[in-house]
């Protein structure tokens, strides 16, 4: 089992890879979608070529965007990453919660949570 969840792991950091930081998200889906991509965030649409057009899409909107993925963690077929992803040099960005389910080793759903890094905060904590 801890075997799996090491394999899972790797597939999401190397697919979040190729999608964003290589910016070859064909080639991402290609290799680590599923036959089927459900997706639950209400602004996107399911399957693999809504994806495709949304990263492009972000891409070319702020084309020296960065990700950095702070920590991963998988449970059963589950994998989330907690990263930081910063639009464009100087903003602060956004922390970004994604969760992606996995079956037979490819990516079949995805959920995500994302929020703004404030300017200034009620503790000296960061959000990574």
């Amino acid at each position: 089992m801890n075997e799996q969840l090491e394999m899972n792991k790797k597939i999401v950091l190397e697919y979040t890879d190729l999608v964003f930081i290589q910016r070859k998200p064909e080639e991402a889906v290609a290799k680590y979608q599923g036959p089927h991509y459900q997706q639950h965030n209400p602004s996107a649409k399911d399957g693999a070529e809504a994806f495709i057009g949304f990263v492009k899409w972000f891409a070319q909107t702020n084309p020296s965007f960065q990700i950095d993925v702070k920590r991963i963690i998988a449970e059963g077929d589950l994998v989330m990453t907690h990263s930081h992803l910063i639009p464009k040099p100087g903003e602060r960005g956004t922390a970004v919660v994604d969760i992606f389910r996995l079956e037979n080793g490819k990516i079949v759903e995805h959920w995500d949570v994302v929020q703004e890094i404030p300017e200034t905060s009620a503790n000296n904590n960061t959000m990574f």
